[in-house]
């Protein structure tokens, strides 16, 4: 899969991309990031890539002409072009297996106020929000898509296991997770994980997991389904999911 990202600090992506599961995948040829300067294509002597708003207002706004020049340069590879706004969708688990299903993404690194509206009118594809808060750039979205999106992939995980098992793969949290020294400190591994019955390790991890999104996201509890087994299993723990719970058909 092939990202491209067009930014005025391309420098600020140098040391995620060169780190843990991004920079392996990278080696392995599973991705390919480009990182493209939008200042390479301003069209004054002073690479200039804002300017004041017309009508007057606070800040400054990124202009077209370099970022029309850099979407069209990455477009000779085909792309889907998605800008990081504030006025996107919501990004999700859903949102990233989505985008996981297409060949190359370019993503468009908004500042300042934001850019020019005949930009997003005319050259993006769609716009994307990570959350309900304001950055200074769109840099570090950029960097959540990447990450996102990349361990999604065929064979960049070291367990692929592991992307079916995630938090929000079925809607809600995952269970909680346990490691060296049994005891530690006093506080005892639960005795379940170190017996060795697979099933019995399972039902408790599935439950768990459950429990966990009722105490700390109940607002999840609409996105989760469960067979009929399950449902009996929770109501045989004393856990009524309710009618916000879906059945698996």
């Amino acid at each position: 899969m092939r990202f491209q990202v067009l930014t005025i600090f391309p420098d600020l992506l140098d040391s995620p991309l060169q780190e843990g599961i991004i920079r392996r995948a990278r080696q392995a040829g599973k991705i390919d990031v480009a990182v493209t300067n939008i200042r390479d294509f301003a069209v004054d002597k002073h690479a200039m890539t804002d300017d004041r708003p017309f009508g007057g207002g606070e800040g400054m706004v990124m202009k077209p002409e370099p970022l029309a020049a850099a979407i069209r340069h990455a477009r000779q590879v085909d792309g889907h072009v998605v800008l990081l706004s504030p006025q996107g969708r919501r990004y999700s688990q859903a949102v990233a297996q989505e985008l996981a299903q297409r060949k190359s993404l370019i993503l468009v690194c908004g500042r300042y106020e934001g850019v020019d509206e005949r930009i997003r009118q005319n050259y993006i594809d769609e716009e994307i929000s990570i959350g309900d808060y304001i950055l200074t750039g769109g840099e570090l979205g950029a960097m959540v898509i990447i990450d996102s999106v990349t361990r999604l992939l065929p064979g960049v995980l070291g367990c692929a296991d592991s992307v079916e098992h995630d938090t929000f793969s079925r809607g809600g949290l995952k269970y909680p997770q346990y490691t060296r020294p049994a005891d530690f400190e006093g506080h005892l591994v639960p005795e379940v994980l170190l017996s060795g019955d697979h099933e019995k390790i399972a039902r408790w991890r599935f439950v768990a997991g459950v429990r966990m999104t009722l105490d700390k996201r109940p607002d999840l509890l609409g996105k989760m389904s469960f067979s009929k087994k399950e449902l009996q299993l929770l109501e045989k723990e004393g856990m009524y999911p309710g009618a916000a719970a879906k059945e698996k058909n």
